[in-house]
This record gives structure tokens, C-alpha cells and sequence, in this order.
């Protein structure tokens, strides 16, 4: 691993004169500067977009009804279907020639949800991604391999802008081509890497296939998100690459990737930027706000977007609020444990993807690269964990730890499983957000 004048300092509090003036802020102060946003970020909304206007008069609510950050919560949620019915531009709260990006999500369950950016939204983009780059330890000069993927996503061109605005230099791989992306880190050297974390065990097992040693690279931070990882595969990503691993959160609906991020010097969990992102955690049934510190739906609201303001977005993400540490005054958010739409019910026993995961990695023998079918037998589902055995994992073990991951979803989720151990390098590998999900179930 390369040493520098930066990587001296990797994993301690940055100088404070590199905070941004809201990165210390204290409580009061920030609150203050929230209603303030909110308030205008409402009285846009309702003068200019038809839906919120239509959405609070049915709820009986006004701008001017809100006169501290807790009466947010009787305003009505937008969730994806709202964005889906105004498709493609019902949304945007400016005329369209201010528009100077859209993105939008895939679509694959139905219309894309489109967003839109003004250049002053570019700029507070580009911004908060270079504050949570500089908070997982990234200064200015450093060299960014950025393997998210570029186009209509918004992971790639927004870790790009913010690695740009924060002074360092960007590799704009996108992703696939694993060997090249191998190549470009051996002969580039970058510091930071940003991609999913499930591509980077692919990228780590590409390094191991060619010989090279994963922790001899030049790499020293991964800033890994786009979708639901554990404490397990950080370990693993530490232990096999001497890296960082440190977690950034995002969604297009709200801005894209920088609304949080995980500070290295401490990695307990992401510090909301609270000066643009207001956070709720609600009961995914009732919708009730639930208390700091109990888990629960996520909920954000943006503060300082001038095309798309989204008011209250269901992000369906499941984690839970709790008191900032490394930027005292912004609250943190717990890494997401998973989302109430890849909620998996069995046989009436609630589950969801990462509980597998946590289990898969500490069982000896197993890679962390497994999926799940789901199938039906007889009226009942019934789920397979498919997960590949490491190379060195001899055959006499294998019937072990398929027996051990079994006993374990068992005793720990409730609920029975068959597993599946199969040969290295069989199941389909990610290159961008995975899809641990393989359902064959019969549809009535």
C-alpha cells in the first residue's frame, strides 16, 4: 500500500478548518437553518408544483403551517407512485429550460422515476458528495477510480462531480469489464475507489485470479453504496484489501448518492447532511414518526433543491436515527439493515437478504457470493440459499457449512431453508446494484 501525505491521516478527525460552516454547526443552530429551508422548500412546492398543492389542500396543511422542524410531520408522504403518475416532468417545481439534467431510475417495475436538476441543484450536489468524499477520508490531489455506473443512474456522474469539486483527480471507469478495471487500479494507482460493495468482491476476486495481491494495490479507501451491506462484508473487504471500507447513502428520488455518509474515523454509521436533507424515521404500517432511536421506515425531505423538491419521500429504507458523533450536530443514520420491498415473507416469518448475508460470511468455507430462488412446493413457498464455497474450501467441508448456514437461519430468523453449496465462480456476478433475489414462485 502507497503512503502519502494524505494517508497519514486516514481514520483521524479532519483539520477544521476543512468542515464545511454546517459541518459544525451545533443542534440549535442547525434546526434553525432547517425551518428556514423547509419553509421555503414547502412554499415552493405548493406555489409551483400542481401535485403538492392538490396533496396539501386535501390534507388541510399550508406552507405557513409549519413552524418547527416537527409539524413536517402533518404533510402528506410522495412516494414513487406519485413521481410515476406526474411522469415525466409533473414534478419539477421550475419551467423545464431551467432544467440542465434529468436522471431517472430503470423502470423495471413500471414508468422510470424522473428527476431533475437545476445548476444551482448540480452545484449542491456536487457539493454534499465532496463533503462526504472528504469525510471517508478523501483530500484533494487524491486519484478516484469511480467503477459506479455512468448514464441515467445517477451513482457514476455524481461521485464524479463530487470527486471533481472536492480536487481530486477521477477515473470515470463506470462498470463491467473486471480485468480492465483491475489493470486501470494496478496502473493508475488511485487512493479511492467508489462502487457497490458487492462489485467490489467481484473487482477483489479479479485481483486474486490474476495473482496480484489485493493488498498491495494503491487503494486505501472504498466508499461503498447503492445497496444494503453488513459489519460481515466490511470485514471482508478490509481483511482482504487493507482498505477503508466506509459507507455514502443516496437515492436519485431526493438528489442522488451524498444525502449521508460514514465519517472513517469513526464508521458507525452515516452522518445525515442535515443542512440540505431534513430525515423522519415512520412506522412502515401507520406512517406514525417514530422517536430517535427506533427502527423504522426512512423518511427525507429536501431542503435546498430547486427543480424537484420532494416532500416527505418514502424511501422504504429501514434503519433508525441516533446522536451525531463525528459531526456532533447531524444526526446519524444506522447502515441499512433493508428495505420493505425486498422484505421476503416465508411459511409467515419475516426476512430479509442482509440476515443471510451476516450468516454466509462467518461461516467458514463459504464466499460471500450466494443467492436466493424462491419456489413453491405444494401451497408453500419454499427458499433455496445458493452460495458459492471459496477456492480453497476443500469438498468434505462443504456439506458442513451447508448444514451450519441452515441451523443458523433456523435458529436466528425462524424459519427453514435448504442450502446449496456450489463450485467457485458458478452463481452471476454484479457489476452494479445486485440482485440477491431469484423468485420462481407460482403466481396465482
Amino acid at each position: 500500500m502507497t503512503t502519502t501525505a494524505s494517508s497519514a491521516r486516514l481514520g483521524d478527525a479532519p483539520e477544521p478548518g476543512l468542515l464545511d460552516p454546517e459541518e459544525r454547526m451545533g443542534v440549535d443552530e442547525l434546526r434553525a437553518l432547517q425551518l428556514d429551508r423547509l419553509r421555503q422548500t414547502l412554499r415552493h412546492v405548493h406555489a409551483n408544483v400542481p401535485h403538492y398543492r392538490r396533496a396539501f389542500d386535501a390534507a388541510g396543511v399550508h406552507p405557513d403551517d409549519c413552524r418547527e422542524p416537527a409539524d413536517l410531520a402533518r404533510f402528506p408522504f410522495t412516494g414513487k407512485a406519485e413521481l410515476r403518475d406526474n411522469y415525466p416532468f409533473g414534478m419539477f417545481a421550475v419551467p423545464r429550460e431551467q432544467v440542465r439534467r434529468v436522471h431517472a431510475s430503470s423502470g423495471t417495475t413500471g414508468r422510470p422515476t424522473v428527476v431533475g436538476y437545476t445548476e444551482a441543484d448540480l452545484d449542491i450536489w456536487a457539493t454534499v458528495v465532496a463533503r462526504s468524499i472528504r469525510a471517508a477520508g478523501g483530500r484533494a490531489g487524491d486519484v478516484l477510480h469511480n467503477a459506479y455506473g455512468y448514464g441515467l443512474f445517477t451513482g457514476g456522474l455524481g461521485a464524479h462531480y463530487g470527486a471533481e469539486k472536492l480536487g481530486c483527480t477521477v477515473v470515470p471507469v463506470s462498470g463491467g469489464m473486471t480485468p480492465r478495471q483491475v489493470q486501470l487500479i494496478t496502473d493508475f494507482g488511485p487512493r479511492i475507489i467508489m462502487v457497490t460493495p458487492t462489485y467490489m468482491l467481484t473487482v477483489i476476486d479479479e485481483f486474486e485470479k490474476q495473482g496480484l495481491d489485493p493488498r498491495s494495490s494503491s487503494l486505501e479507501i472504498g466508499i461503498f453504496g447503492a445497496e444494503p451491506w453488513t459489519e460481515q462484508m466490511r470485514r471482508e473487504m478490509e481483511e482482504r484489501t487493507g482498505i477503508h471500507a466506509v459507507d455514502i447513502y443516496g437515492l436519485s428520488e431526493v438528489i442522488g448518492p451524498g444525502v449521508a455518509q460514514e465519517c472513517v474515523e469513526t464508521k458507525d454509521g452515516l452522518h445525515v447532511w442535515e443542512d440540505h436533507f431534513y430525515p423522519e424515521v415512520v412506522d412502515p404500517v401507520t406512517g406514525d414518526v417514530l422517536p430517535d432511536g427506533e427502527e423504522g421506515e426512512l423518511v427525507v425531505t429536501s431542503l435546498t433543491k430547486q427543480a424537484m423538491p420532494v416532500i416527505r419521500y418514502r424511501t422504504r429504507d429501514l434503519t433508525r436515527l441516533l446522536p451525531g458523533t463525528a459531526r456532533p450536530g447531524m444526526r446519524r443514520m444506522q447502515r441499512i439493515t433493508g428495505r420493505t420491498d425486498d422484505m421476503i415473507i416465508l411459511r409467515g416469518v419475516n426476512l430479509f437478504p442482509t440476515q443471510i448475508e451476516e450468516i454466509v460470511l462467518r461461516t467458514p468455507g463459504l464466499s460471500p457470493h450466494f443467492r436466493l430462488v424462491l419456489t413453491t412446493e405444494g401451497r408453500l413457498d419454499a427458499m433455496t440459499v445458493e452460495v458459492e464455497a471459496r477456492p480453497d474450501c476443500p469438498p468434505a467441508r462443504r456439506a458442513a457449512a451447508a448444514e451450519e448456514v441452515g441451523r443458523a437461519v433456523k435458529d436466528g430468523i425462524g424459519t427453514t431453508v435448504d442450502v446449496v453449496v456450489v463450485d467457485p465462480d458458478t452463481l452471476p456476478r454484479s457489476v452494479g446494484k445486485l440482485k440477491r433475489l431469484d423468485d420462481r414462485r407460482r403466481r396465482a
